[in-house]
């Protein structure tokens, strides 16, 4: 079945050969998957932690050039999910797993010297926040890898498993930073003397052992599989199908949410809750949403992809409505509403922190249940698109096709998914830079889940849809 790595045949439909052999490999590759992708996802998301603590570390930026550098890891890891997407057909799972996970020692470390200085030019932390970018492109190479090792029947549960404990890395960040830069861990220099102490630079350098122990777990542990080659040309076919597009639109709304919640969270919550620090429960979110992906996967598999998707988005549209009523205007500033003026309203928005904090929490569990549930629906879609499972002459052939365009597409969907980690946060920080409120923005994210609603109702879920899954 195998040679050292590379893996020349495999058929996880032949029940005889997963219960033997398949499942085993399909664990470990999956394990290993989830251990990179965790780190891929918390350096992606380190500036949306990071952000938050730079004013108190003695560095001069606005709130929207802080809303800019939380943005902008999602900008370009959505830009490079794009080419990652097309990767492992090409390169192979395995290989392209290990490199991918090295370059995150890029932006790591160079994050984690640029922190040590608060003179650092605004400039070289956009180039840091945009390298980043590179957790955010294996999501996309990563999910395309392993739905090639699960049978069908199990494969929602697998892609679910494999997204959301990768996931998980967002928390990670957001817990594990606010922790690591109060004492020298690496650095024997604080960024700034306090009170209290902060020592930035560990937020960079503290995923660098990490980065390099899964690097070379992934080379020496995960398989390619040669089922799983093909040419960008095959792959390129995606770009024909009118449902590749609509499953974007809908996967930009499920995990478009999730991730750019997840980089708007933490700055919101400091910019409205002034008195409260709670910008410290930021990692919440993402941790919900995170850990409800799987059950997405295992929903859907009973259920059907498109009947939990339909649902998820229509929790997604009350929460923000819930949002529209609740969150409060930003803090005002004291010197321009006065001490006096600005302490009542810091006191008058604290008693919004628990509903809004409610809200924001059912978002992201909606949002992370309906990513999987959206994945879940790509393989059924190519495989009836492909007529893979008919007359047994053409299935091998037709199946082939199915598997090939489904995991171009889950990973082209993760490219345009993860704009919304771009949009959101960005769309935020206009919207409060304007008019001072988030209603503007709100009130746009609430028209998109209409529309994914209705695109959901019409082509998959509805009585006699064309495609129902």
């Amino acid at each position: 079945m195998t040679s050292a790595r590379l893996i020349a045949q495999w058929n996880p439909e032949d029940a005889t050969f997963w219960r033997r052999a398949g499942h085993r490999v399909a664990a470990r590759n999956l394990a290993l998957s989830v251990t990179a992708l965790m780190l891929a996802f918390a350096v992606w998301m380190l500036w949306s932690v990071v952000v938050v603590h730079l004013p108190a570390a003695g560095f001069r930026f606005s709130t929207n050039q802080l809303f800019w550098l939380a943005a902008l890891p999602a900008l370009s890891g959505a830009t490079l999910r794009v080419f990652y997407a097309f990767a492992v057909p090409v390169f192979g799972g395995r290989r392209w797993t290990a490199l991918s996970t090295a370059s995150l020692l890029v932006p790591a470390v160079g994050t984690g010297f640029a922190l040590q200085d608060p003179t650092t030019s605004y400039e070289a932390l956009v180039a840091l926040a945009l390298l980043c970018g590179l957790g955010g492109g294996n999501f996309a190479s990563s999910m395309a890898h392993i739905s090639y090792f699960y049978p069908r029947h199990r494969v929602g549960w697998a892609l679910g498993l494999n997204a959301g404990l990768g996931n998980l890395g967002v928390s990670l960040a957001q817990a594990l930073v606010p922790a690591v830069i109060t004492f020298a861990l690496f650095d024997a220099a604080p960024t700034t003397s306090g009170p209290p102490p902060l020592w930035l630079a560990n937020a960079g350098f503290v995923w660098v052992p990490l980065i390099v122990a899964s690097s070379l777990a992934a080379w020496f542990g995960m398989n390619d599989l040669a089922a799983a080659r093909g040419t960008f040309g095959e792959q390129a076919e995606i770009f024909r199908r009118r449902h590749t597009w609509i499953t974007c639109w809908l996967y930009l709304g499920t995990f478009g949410s999730f991730i750019g919640l997840a980089a708007a969270f933490p700055l919101l919550l400091a910019s409205h809750f002034p008195a409260s620090d709670a910008a410290h429960l930021a990692w919440l979110g993402p941790l919900v949403g995170a850990v409800l992906r799987p059950l997405g996967g295992w929903l859907s598999d009973r259920l059907g992809g498109a009947r939990v998707t339909w649902w998820c988005l229509a929790t997604m549209l009350l929460g923000t409505v819930a949002l529209l009523q609740f969150l409060p205007a930003a803090a005002a500033d004291g010197a321009a509403a006065g001490a006096g003026a600005a302490a009542a309203q810091a006191m008058a928005a604290a008693g919004r922190l628990l509903p809004v904090t409610a809200s924001f929490m059912v978002l992201f569990a909606a949002a992370g249940i309906g990513s999987s549930s959206v994945f879940r629906m790509i393989p059924l879609i190519f495989a009836r698109l492909h007529g893979a499972g008919a007359a047994a002459a053409h299935d091998e052939v037709a199946a082939r096709r199915a598997h090939t365009e489904a995991g171009a597409t889950l990973g082209f969907c993760s490219a345009i998914g993860a704009y919304g980690g771009f949009v959101i946060p960005k769309s935020f920080g206009t919207s409060l830079a304007w008019t001072g409120s988030a209603v503007p923005a709100l009130a746009m994210f609430a028209a998109f889940y209409l529309s994914c609603i209705a695109l959901t109702w019409w082509h998959y879920s509805r009585p006699g849809a064309a495609l129902p899954c």
